[in-house]
Formats: C-alpha cells, structure tokens, sequence
C-alpha cells in the first residue's frame, strides 16, 4: 500500500473529521462527512496505517482522537479476520504511542489518553494471556520510563477491571481466563500501584514542601517555580493510582488490601490530609472499609479504629470543615462521613459474632466525630449518619456499652435540632440552606428529602429511647414546656388564613412540628419500655395539664397541640379523672374556626385542625374503649347537641363522631342494647333515606341532577349555593351508613360473643357464625344505596352529561389533586395549609361527586366482612349488584372504575365464604372478568396504535397532556384488573412477591433466567370455580395471555409469576384445540419481544415458554412450527433440544442446563431496548482453554518465564 494513497485519504479524512466538529457546517455536509469516516471504518483495507498516521503528535487532537477512534474500531470488528503479522504490527504500534507518541502527561487531552487505553485493552480482551504472556511485563516496563506512560498504564489496568469484573462486557470463558490471570498476578500488580502511589506521592510532597510524615527531612523545601509542572505530574500520577485502585479494591482477595500490616490501609488514610489526592483516597478507603466477605478477613479493617488511623481520620474531617462550604471540601466531606459510616457497619458485624473482636479502644473518640457529622449545618451529613446510629443502638453487645449510653443524650439533644424543617434551598434562614443548594434541585425536593429523613429520626430516637427512656421523656417535657410560653412567632410570610397566623415556614410553627414529632417518638417508646410502675405518671399528668390549658387560635399550632395531647393520653389511663377535661378540649377543636361565624370557605389548615380533633378523638375509643365506656351518655349527649345544628360541623365530621360512639357501643357486649342503641343513632338517616322524596331523587338521574344543583346554569361563586343542603344531606346519610357498617362488631372473645347473644350458629366447617347488631338497620338502607349507586352509574350516559348545566359541565372530571398524583407531580408546599379546600364551585361538585362515588362501594365492601352471612344471603344478591353496581360500565371512566374494583369487588371476593361462590361471586365474576377483558383490549389497541402513529409524528411533549393521564389511567386499571383475577384465582402460598433474579456469580450464561415461581402456586377453590365455567375460563386465559404484551413491565411481571401458569396448568387436563395452545405460546413470545430489554420480564416470560414447551410439545407438535418461526433460529439445535424432550429414556439433563438451552433457541424473539438494537455486535472469540488439567506448576511457570518459551507467544518482542 504506497504511501501516496494513505497520505491522500488522511487528507480527506481530517476534512472530513473538521467538517463534523466545526458548529458553522451545515446539516447536510456534516451528514456526508460522517457517511464517509463511518464508511471509511467499515470498508478500507488500510485502516491501520491511516489510523496510526492520523494519531501522529503533530495531527491537532480531534484528529488524532479519530485516527485513535480507527484502531479501536478495527480491534473491536476486524480482529478475528486480521492476519497474525498485522496484528503484531498494530499492537508494537500502539505500545510505540505509549512510549512516545503522546504529549506529557500535564498537556495530553484526557479523552486522547482514554481512547489509547481502550484500544489496548480491547487488544488485551482478545489475546492475553494464552498469545501475550508478557503483557504484564511490557506495561511494568513502559511504566519506568516517566510519569505520562505510568498514568496510561494505570488507565489500560482500571479500563481492565472495569470490562472484566465490574460491566462484565465479554463472552464467559475470556472473562474467566482473564479473571483468573488477574487473581493470580494480583499481587505484582497491587505492589506495582502501591509503590507507583508511594513514590509519586513522595515526590509530589518534597517539591511542595509538605512536612514528611514518612520520610523526615532535614529542611522542608519551598516549591521551586521551575518544579511545579513536576509536582503537578506527581500527584496526578498519584490521582490515576488511587482511582486503578478504587476498580480493584471492591473485587480482590480481602488479603491484598490487609497485607503487609495493612500498609494500604495506612497510606490512605495518610493521604486524607493531602488536598489534591484526599478524595481519591477517601473513596478507595470507603470502598475498602465497605467490604463484605468472611469475618476472619474482615478483622484485620480494625486497625482503622487504632490511634494513627483515627487521628488522621478526625484531623482531615476538621480541616475541611475549617474553611466554610466549597465544594470540593463538601464532596471530601461525605465521602469522610460514608467511611465512619461503613466503619460502624464492619464493627456491628464483629463484634459479638464469633470473631474475638474487643470493643476497640478508640469507640469513644469514634463516637465523638460520628456526633460532629451528625451536628453538621448540611441536612444531607445529618441524615447520612442515621442508618449507623441505629445499627449502634440494636447492637447486641455495643448497645450496653457505656460509652455509647452516655452518648443517647447527646444523639438526642442533635436530634432536636435536626428535626426543626430548615434549609429549604431558595431560603436564607439558617445554616443548612447553603449546603442544601448543593444537595438540592428545588424546595420540593428538599421537602421530599426531609420527610423521610425525619421518619428515620423517628426510628432511631425510638431505639435511641429504648436503652433510655427516662432521659428521652424528661427532654420532651423541657422542650415542651419551652414552646408553651415562647411567644409566637410567624415570621415574614404570613398565613393566608388570618392576620398573625403562622404559614408552613414560620419559626414558631417548625419548632412546634419538631418538638411535636419529637415528644410524640419518645413518649409512645417510654410506654412500651417501661413497666407499669416505672412510668413517671405525675409529671406526665403536669405536662397533660399544661397543654389542656393551652389556648390558641393558630390552627397549624393548634394541631400540634392536639398531637401532644394523644401523645399524653395513655397517662389517662392511671388518673381517669382527666379523661372529661380531654374531651372538651378535642371537642372545642371539633368546631374550631379562626373567625368565628365566618361566612368565608374555610382553608386546609382549619379543616386539618377539626378533622384531627375528630380523628383523636376515634382513635381514642378505638384504643382506650373501657376507659371511655363509663363516660359514654355523657359523650353521646355532647355528640347530639353537635348534630342538632345542621351548619355547625361538615358530614364527614358528623360521622367521625359517630363511628367514636358505635366504636364505645361495641363495648355494650350486649346484642340488645347494642343494637337499639344503633337504632336510635341512626333513626334520623333512616328518616331521610327512606323519606319519598329521597327516594324519588335517589332513583332518577335526572332528578338526583337536580336536586344536588348540578344542572344550574351559572352560579357564581360568592353566593350561597342553594342546593349545598341537599348534597350535604345525602353525604351525610351515605358517611353515617359507612361508619356504622366499619366500626359496628361483635365482641372479639368467643364466650364474650356467646354472652352476649351475637351467637346465631355454626357453619358446616365448623366456623362460629356471629350476627352483627347493625345488620338489620344497614340491609333497610341497602336498596336506596344500590338505587343511589345505579344512579349514579348513569350519570355518565351521554344524555345525563349533556344535562350538566354549563358551569358544571365537568362535575364528573377527576379532580387535580387527583391528576397531579396519577402524573407524580409534586403538590406546591405553601398551597396544602393556605388555600380553601375547594376553590371553585366546579371543584366542590366535582370533590362531592367523587366522594360519593367511593364512599358507596366502601360501604358495600365492608358489608361483607361486617354482616357476613345476613349480607351474602341477601335474596338475588348477586342480580341487585350486577343492575346496579355494573351498569353503564362503558361509559364510567378509568379513574371511577379503578377504586370500584379495589374497594368494593376485591374485599367482597376476600371475605366471602366459599358457601357463597356458586349463588353469588360466580355469576357476579364471570360477567365483569369476560366485560374487563374486552375493555382492556381495546384500551391497549388504542395506545399501540397512538404509538405507532406518534412515530411519524411530532409528539406533544406536555407532561399533562390528556394523552398521557388517559395512558397511565390505563396501566393501573390493567395492573387493579391482574390483581384482583390474581387474588381471585391463585393462592398465596409461598408465592414470594419477588421477581428478581437470582444470578449465579459466576456464571453469566445464567442472565437472570432464574425466576422460577414457587411451585406451590396453586388455584384457590374460587379459582377452580371460575374455571368451570367455559366462558369466564376463556375470559380469564386470554386476559393473562393477551396482558403479556401490553406496555406494562409491572403488570407484565406480576401476570407472568403469579398467574399464567396456574390458569393454564387447570385446563391441560382437557382437550385444548391446537390453536389455542399455539396462541398460547405466541403471546408469551410476543410479550417477550416487548418486555424482552426488562431482565425481571424477560427471565419471567423466559421460564412461562420453557414451562409451556416443556408441558405441552409433546402433544401438539405445532408448538414446533411457532418455534420455527422464530427469528434466527438454527434448526439443528432445535432438533436437538426436541429429541431429548420427546425421548423419554434419555437421562434428563438438569432443568437448568435445558432451560439455557430453550433460551439460546428463541434468543431471536427476545426484545432489546433502543439503545441495544442498532448496536453493532462485538465478537471476541475463546481462546485455547488455559485450565485443562496440566501439572499445577507448569501455569505458573509459563506466567514467570523471562522468555515467554512456554507458549509460543504470538507477539514477538
């Protein structure tokens, strides 16, 4: 090849190659200059001496980069079909670069040096060590000759581990030769990075005049100017050590990082003081120190808790704390804090295991710099540090230490700090904010981040309370009676609730949230720590007395006072007398308003405030019932009076009254009086449900329209809305019937049960049969609540829609909140507490509309559990449903169909006895499984449609876009729909929910194919009864089979481990026709070339074909013919695989081994992601086995042999 022709096609192709960089070329040109260099790689014959000139020093780097671009192309594609000579040619060349064919190391552009350790690399991949025994040897010897070639050298050994080990990027057999040459020549080579570490580190200190820890100089030299660029080629030399050793460090033997007294160990941590390499070296200790493995091998990490290591460690967090916030600092800061973290694990682990591990004698001073992390102004520090502390104070051993209980006081008092919300990024208020702009995108963010750090507070100040807590509560009681006389401060913003009030950010209220939060940790620990006689009852009676007396008119303070006060509660237990003052304190809140008589919508933080008031006081006569049952008339008393004023309370708050008086009701224990009591309750719904008029309206859409006001014209906004009463009468009816059917039980204890004449009988199997006192007046309201229901079903026929009046033409719209939450979008922080609840007419109809909706189908799901056989019995049960609860299913929307299923239908299947299935969960089921299919199918079939046509489009990127709410509506109806045929169908026994992988280690073959669904996933009795029928068991199958290549990895997953198998196993006994059991095995194949990029899907799907083949081929040998088809297919091999299945004298080979075998066959259907399909493939062929069975010795000596005689090397020096 002359050298004419070379020069020419250089020439064009550094045109070519500046025509592609320069920002002004045109669109066109730049496409053809690519075209050629990229036809130029795949085609030309001299590829190699192009590339090689175009790499010359002289060439500018972007070329150079391309000419290096070209080798690394041809080693990757052409080396399988290059002659041996060229190869030689092309490797002497490349090592001749490193040598001499780069600028120095300061100058060198890094993506220059990159590509030049990855072409000999790939090189590496492809020979080493069957052809090229002396690679080792001839990277050591390039290694002597400056600082530039030690950094190559250094990047060809990270790129190295990096290929092998962690991406694990080449075919098995290399990858073990390479692993295992690797393992054994470890040694050479960590004593190579750690002596090229140590010298250039020496050096790098002389010339700047660091004092000398290791070797003592007389006269510590100032740097020279002339020495500088030398200096500079040390360290970073240093740095390129310190990141090769980070890629070794997480895989080698424990030995190589422990060896020689831990020298490695040592000299990181020396480093941590040196500013240039402190975060290389950090970052190779964190990963040491993170090692798992044999606790024997893991001993020797403990010399990090000596003196030398520890007070280099304290040394370096205080110096880069010293200097205020940079970011390099920051970053060496939490790579610092990671290291005591994970040192904390390791000693978690030894100690007290049977390793003879001693508390190390530096504990204390360990627990003092973990203390200053967790004290740190950066929430992300504080929060980093949880995880350890926690691990601490569960320790078995360590947590009786008293250098750490003496430490509970400390962590404590931080933690009242750290649980006060600051820092918000856009905010100036406090220390934390400025680290929080390095941590954080956004407020919201940051809120997000707080929450569930504050929860992990919660836990750990819990465990923290355990080993102490007397300590714990006398804290909470200081700090408590602290925020009870500080004055109110609400800061700048003001609450948009009134003058005065405290917003979310004000300082009064995130120190009340903290105190509350913390008070509320310690105090419920307290109880379950201490026994009985231990409490400290009077000063939790004090502290009790002090908040009832506590007035306020800020309802976000408000609320934190309520929480105190249930936090305090269980103190009530010891003096009952208080309980009565408790009361009218929740009950004052009850009807809380800032201004009182106010005409205006109230805002979120005043209902937040009324509704807690309600909700403690249920969960107080949930759990404390025989404390409130002697108070019970006056209670009931109190409650009447409330509901006497229509106006005074909203309906849900009417009913959380009352649910507290069924739940007290339910400590009657007698049937009787039980049920009067109920009786009388719910006489005035009973009045209202079942007057005429109701249920006039209640029956007739057009009516019910009229009468709840949604079919006004205009109403403006300002004015009373006429028909608020009325929709607040049917609410208020439907909250009460749902409260009542909740709480309304029979007493728990059997003989209690007898007692008190809940008793009616036994079923066939034995199962005590028990009457509920509420059934008989919730089965009187059943009918009107199934008209309401079939009412409400027609609402959305398009003829009651169009009778909206014009305002209210979206009544039956999903609310924003709602949207917000399907889309993932964050609510704004501020708008929670200020913002009325509904801001519009629309939105207040729309909020009535929705809760209806849901709060009917929660009632007829809990009537099951709660009336149980009164309920199920029912005369044509099953019929009143289907004509109501399922009609005009195909005009309700996704988003009302969704909670129908998951909280009605999926309770009810739950709770029925198997007695009821044939007269009512079967024909109930069978229409709305054969209904929910053809829905979903034609669901999808839009989607992929949509899909196919956005390809020629341009896709509206609007996150809220219709289209994309309509889309994700569709997947969690599709994952509601498999999970409710999923409970339906299939037992739960041993059915692990975990879909992931278990991946051998060592064998790569393997690729997840693991997921084998436990065995014992079998039919439930419903299950087999659905079955029976021939329709729904078609519904059922296809709706499985068809599911599997819908775009839903999730639902996808979840069908294939938990139900395909067991729907399709139940029919096999039958005479399944040919083409179902092909369509069968097609839909699997074709889920697996949708989901196929998805490991967890594919190696799902992978096992359901190798099930399906296995089970059936050998009575349908059409299953052959779909296998024929796959793409890329060889024939023989599937031959092969079919003869050994179909002959069944031959020894079965093991499942796992067949399995790889059926996975390699259809490899051809298995779907890969974009990113993957247009890849071009990379071959690098095994060479001769390195591990037959040869004497032990003759490896090693091959390995050492100066001459490389024992192979006949391919690469001549």
């Amino acid at each position: 090849m002359s050298a004419e022709q070379v020069s020419s096609l250089c020439e064009q192709l550094v045109k070519a190659v500046t025509v592609i960089m320069d920002p002004a070329s045109t669109q066109r040109y730049r496409l053809e200059a690519l075209k050629f260099c990229e036809e130029f790689k795949e085609k030309c014959p001299i590829c190699v001496p192009c590339g090689l000139k175009l790499a010359e020093k002289t060439q500018t780097a972007i070329v150079r980069h391309f000419g290096l671009q070209i080798l690394e192309h041809v080693v990757k594609f052409r080396w399988n079909n290059m002659p041996r000579l060229e190869k030689v040619y092309l490797k002497n060349n490349v090592m001749g670069l490193i040598s001499s064919g780069t600028l120095s190391i300061l100058e060198e552009e890094s993506h220059i040096k990159d590509v030049l350790s990855r072409i000999v690399v790939e090189m590496i991949k492809r020979e080493w060590p069957q052809h090229w025994p002396d690679m080792l040897k001839e990277l050591d010897t390039l290694s002597k000759q400056g600082e530039t070639q030690t950094e190559l050298v250094m990047f060809i050994l990270l790129r190295l581990a990096e290929d092998v080990v962690t991406f694990q990027t080449l075919p098995t057999q290399r990858r073990r030769d390479i692993q295992q040459t690797l393992t054994q020549n470890m040694e050479k080579i960590f004593s190579f990075l750690l002596t090229a570490l140590q010298q250039n580190v020496n050096k790098y200190r002389r010339m700047v005049g660091a004092p000398q820890e290791q070797e003592a100089l007389t006269t510590p030299q100032k740097a020279d100017l002339a020495q500088e660029p030398k200096a500079q080629a040390n360290c970073r030399v240093g740095i390129a050590a310190l990141n090769t050793l980070a890629g070794y460090i997480d895989w080698v033997a424990l030995s190589h990082i422990t060896a020689d007294n831990c020298k490695l160990l040592e000299m990181l941590c020396l480093l941590l003081n040196e500013p240039e390499l402190q975060i290389g070296a950090a970052e190779c200790l964190l990963i040491a120190v993170s090692r798992k493995g044999k606790l024997e091998d893991r001993k020797p990490l403990m010399v990090l808790f000596g003196d030398v290591a520890m007070h280099y460690i304290l040394t370096a967090a205080q110096t880069a704390d010293g200097g205020g916030l940079v970011e390099k600092h920051y970053v060496f800061l939490k790579r610092l804090c990671q290291v005591l973290c994970a040192l904390g694990s390791q000693l978690c682990a030894l100690i007290g295991s049977d390793s003879d591990v001693e508390t190390p004698a530096n504990f204390g001073k360990y627990l003092d710099s973990f203390l200053a992390f967790t004290t740190h102004p950066s929430q992300f520090l504080r929060s980093s540090t949880q995880i350890t502390w926690g691990a601490l104070f569960r320790h078995e051993i360590l947590s009786r230490d008293p250098l750490l209980l003496a430490m509970i006081p400390k962590y404590l008092r931080a933690s009242m700090t750290n649980l006060v919300k600051v820092g918000f990024p856009s905010k100036t208020d406090s220390a934390s904010c400025e680290y929080s702009r390095f941590d954080f995108d956004s407020d919201e963010d940051f809120n997000a981040f707080f929450n569930s750090f504050r929860a992990q507070q919660g836990e750990v100040m819990r465990m923290a309370c355990r080993l102490d807590p007397r300590t714990g509560f006398q804290m909470a009681g200081e700090w408590l009676r602290y925020q009870l006389t500080a004055p109110v401060d609400p800061g700048p913003m003001n609450s948009k609730t009134g003058e005065g009030l405290c917003s979310v950010f004000s300082p009064s209220f995130v120190q009340w949230d903290a105190m509350t939060f913390f008070s509320e940790s310690v105090i419920s620990q307290m109880f379950r720590t201490l026994d009985k006689d231990e409490i400290p009852v009077n000063d939790g009676i004090d502290l009790l007395q002090l908040v009832l007396n506590f007035e306020t008119k800020d309802p976000l303070i408000l609320s934190c006072v309520l929480t105190n006060v249930s936090a305090l509660f269980p103190f009530v237990t010891y003096r009952p007398e208080y309980l009565q003052q408790v009361l009218s304190k929740l009950f004052a809140s009850v009807t809380f308003e800032v201004v009182e008589e106010s005409k205006a919508p109230r805002t979120r933080a005043v209902k937040n405030v009324r509704r807690h008031a309600c909700s403690s006081i249920i969960k107080m006569c949930r759990d404390y019932p025989q404390l409130v049952l002697p108070n019970f008339e006056m209670l009931y008393n109190h409650v009447k009076q409330l509901l006497s004023n229509e106006l005074l309370l909203t309906q849900m708050e009417k009913c959380a009254l009352m649910e507290a008086l069924v739940l007290i009701s339910n400590q009657f224990k007698d049937y009787e009086r039980q049920k009067a009591f109920l009786e009388e309750l719910m006489a005035p719904v009973a009045g209202l449900w079942l007057s005429p008029e109701m249920q006039r309206v209640l029956s007739d859409p057009e009516a019910f329209i009229s009468y709840v006001g949604a079919d006004n014209k205009t109403a403006d906004p300002g004015l009373e809305d006429p028909s608020g009463l009325n929709r607040s009468r049917i609410s208020f009816c439907v909250y009460t019937i749902l409260g009542v059917v909740k709480r309304a039980r029979w007493p728990a204890a059997a003989e209690e049960a007898k007692a008190g004449g809940f008793l009616v009988g036994y079923m066939p199997s034995g199962t005590p049969m028990y009457r509920n006192p509420c059934t008989e007046q919730v089965l009187k309201l059943l009918d009107n609540l199934l008209a309401l229901i079939r009412t409400h079903n027609n609402l959305y026929t398009p003829e009651m829609v169009a009778r909206l009046g014009e305002t209210f033409a979206k009544a039956l719209d999903m609310l924003e909140v709602e949207k917000n939450a399907i889309l993932g979008l964050p609510q704004p922080l501020l708008e929670l507490y200020d913002s009325p609840v509904y801001k519009t007419v629309l939105e207040r109809m729309q909020g009535f509309f929705c809760t209806l909706y849901d709060n009917c189908f929660h009632i007829l799901g809990n009537a099951g559990p709660s009336m149980q056989q009164d309920f199920y019995t029912v005369e044509g049960l099953a019929t009143q449903l289907l004509s109501s609860a399922f009609i005009n299913l195909n005009n309700i929307p996704d988003y009302r169909l969704r909670p129908m299923l998951r909280v009605f239908v999926k309770p009810l299947v739950l709770s029925c006895p198997p007695e009821y299935y044939e007269t009512l969960i079967c024909p109930m089921l069978g229409p709305l499984f054969t209904y929910l299919h053809v829905r979903l199918s034609q669901k999808w079939q839009v989607i992929n449609q949509r899909s196919m046509l956005c390809e020629d489009d341009a896709v509206d990127d609007n996150p809220e876009s219709q289209e994309m709410l309509e889309e994700q509506l569709v997947r969690l109806l599709t994952r509601e729909v498999m999970d409710l045929i999923t409970v339906c169908c299939v037992s739960k026994k041993g059915v692990e929910h975990n879909t992931t992988a278990a991946v051998d280690a060592d064998d790569d073959e393997a690729m997840a194919t693991e997921v084998t669904p436990p065995a014992s996933a079998e039919l439930t009795e419903l299950g087999k009864c659905l079955m029976k029928q021939e329709d729904v068991c078609t519904a059922l199958l296809i709706t499985a089979y068809i599911s599997l290549s819908w775009k839903d990895t999730l639902s996808c997953q979840r069908t294939t481990t938990q139900l395909c198998w067991p729907l399709l196993k139940q029919v096999l006994p039958g005479n399944l026709l040919p083409d179902a059991v092909s369509w069968f095995f097609i839909s699997v194949l074709n889920g697996l070339q949708i989901h196929g990029q998805h490991d967890g899907c594919m190696a799902a799907l992978v096992h359901l074909a190798f099930q399906i083949y296995e089970a059936l081929r050998p009575r349908y040998a059409e299953l052959k013919a779909v296998m024929e088809q796959v793409p890329d297919i060889q024939r023989d091999s599937l031959e092969q695989f079919d003869s050994k299945l179909l002959n069944p004298t031959l020894q079965k080979v093991a499942d796992k081994r067949r399995k790889d075998h059926f996975k390699r066959l259809i490899a051809g259907c298995i779907g890969k992601s974009l990113g993957e399909q247009f890849r071009k493939e990379v071959h690098i062929r095994n060479l001769p086995s390195l591990f037959k069975k040869v004497k032990p010795s003759l490896e090693a000596d091959v390995l050492e042999n100066e001459d490389g005689e024992g192979l006949t090397a391919l690469f001549e020096p």
